[in-house]
């Protein structure tokens, strides 16, 4: 029987010739197609805007990046001002370097998808003193690349521009031209402890989310605090994990991936692959804990990914002499740090900063128990007792007490492993929350 068929073809940035090639697509109807005897006959029924998006993040991170490939696979016009120095991600339309807060200081390479921060162990004891440094120095650059910035705008004549956190992507781009729909996302520590920094910060801050026509966070309780924070109540919001979500299909094969740096006794594996991040997690009460476990499980490992080098944990390590039982291990890939969530049993982070770590939502899909700081954020994901357990991240004991419960408990790991499974396909899934996004930047655009 004859049928229609709208097809939507997605031309690619690298074959549009012209400004006004560059806003469409085709759209071609495709009619009176019988199969499998008759040919297709075809006519072009129009042509539909394409959304120019110019995006405002840490080019160097993948969850910058994971963000960027829904759009651009999409078929989307995407920019990129990155505000530290990076390669040029493959497929934007234009790209550009805006080194806000002495971003060119920093290194190319910065955190893989699960969240894990590099940071040279040479120095490593510096970190808390050059963030803070940063909070009243940082702001001083805003109105030089905020001139830039509004020159990049003009140039590009976006649809809408989406700044990926707040400090201090969020605070540049305040200097959007009115009109043009602004989005601002907040990730993990943005309002918690950015904010707080220093009274410059506490303004900017105020400032960005003012200027926002719509925010998007990575849990329920930062869109309250946003509110308070003078983002204006009515205006659409939205709750989608900070890299837009989870790859289950890609997650799944990662067991294929290249081998771990050594081999790893089949359980009880701790993995904490959340890197050092001073004000945010108490790595340091984490270590103090291992030997209470190794007490009573001596076989019990723990695994750190991108700590290796990284002068205090190796401090700590030796000090509390648990080397034999704890991995410091360099950076692994992304596949590689799947693989090693896949062979652990319990996850910890010792959060007392937090939004929704990625780390957090991967290893609940690959099956690892969750052991998490007791703040508000994680009480939006973990049920203690159900599908993992809370600790006061400041105490040794209870970190350590709640490792033991999950060890000594397999029913429990195996309960949590199945509600966690259904837990992220539901509320983490990649394609799922990137499909919200795009409905979300059109009542934005709507509301203007």
């Amino acid at each position: 029987m004859p049928f229609r068929i709208l097809v939507i073809l997605s031309l690619t940035p690298s074959i549009f010739t012209t400004p006004v090639l560059e806003k469409f697509r085709l759209c071609v109807l495709y009619t009176d197609c019988n199969i499998p005897s008759n040919p297709y006959s075809y006519h072009v029924c129009g042509i539909l805007q394409l959304m120019k998006i110019l995006f405002i993040a840490d080019g160097r991170s993948p969850t910058t990046l994971s963000w960027l490939r829904y759009w651009i696979e999409t078929g989307y016009i995407v920019h990129l001002i990155s505000t530290f120095p990076c390669d040029i991600p493959p497929g934007l339309v234009s790209f550009n370097i805006l080194p806000v807060a002495f971003g060119r200081m920093a290194r190319k390479q910065a955190r893989n998808d699960s969240g894990v921060e590099y940071v040279s162990g040479k120095f490593g004891y510096l970190r808390g003193f050059l963030r803070q440094l940063r909070y009243y120095v940082g702001p001083l650059s805003l109105p030089i690349y905020q001139a830039r910035f509004r020159g990049l705008v003009a140039e590009i004549q976006p649809d809408l521009v989406h700044a990926l956190r707040i400090p201090f992507e969020g605070m540049l781009s305040v200097a959007t031209p009115p009109g043009i729909p602004l989005v601002i996302s907040t990730w993990g520590n943005d309002i918690t402890l950015h904010a707080r920094g220093s009274f410059f910060m506490a303004g900017l801050t105020r400032g960005a989310l003012n200027r926002a026509d719509g925010l998007i966070t990575d849990t329920q309780r930062d869109i309250q605090l946003g509110i308070k924070w003078g983002f204006k109540s009515g205006r659409p919001t939205l709750i989608v994990p900070g890299s837009g979500g989870i790859r289950l299909d890609e997650i799944g094969i990662s067991s294929f991936a290249d081998k771990l740096p050594e081999e790893l006794p089949n359980e009880p594996v701790i993995v904490n692959p959340r890197g050092q991040r001073p004000g945010s997690l108490r790595q340091d009460v984490f270590f103090q804990a291992i030997p209470e476990v190794l007490n009573k499980v001596p076989r019990a490992v723990f695994v750190c990914p991108s700590l290796s080098g990284d002068k205090e944990s190796e401090r700590q390590v030796d000090k509390l002499g648990i080397r034999s039982n704890t991995k410091l291990w360099p950076r692994l890939s992304q596949a590689q740090l799947w693989k090693l969530f896949h062979k652990s049993q319990i996850y910890v982070s010792p959060s007392i900063h937090d939004g929704t770590p990625n780390s957090l939502l991967e290893t609940m899909a690959c099956g690892c128990f969750p052991v998490v700081g007791d703040i508000e954020s994680m009480h939006e994901w973990v049920r203690p007792g159900i599908n993992g357990l809370l600790v006061d991240a400041s105490d040794a004991h209870s970190i350590a007490d709640a490792i033991l419960q999950a060890i000594s408990q397999p029913a429990l790991r195996t309960k949590a492993a199945k509600y966690n499974a259904v837990l992220i396909e539901e509320r983490a899934a990649y394609l799922p929350n990137m499909a919200r996004v795009e409905r979300f930047y059109q009542e934005v655009r709507s509301n203007i």
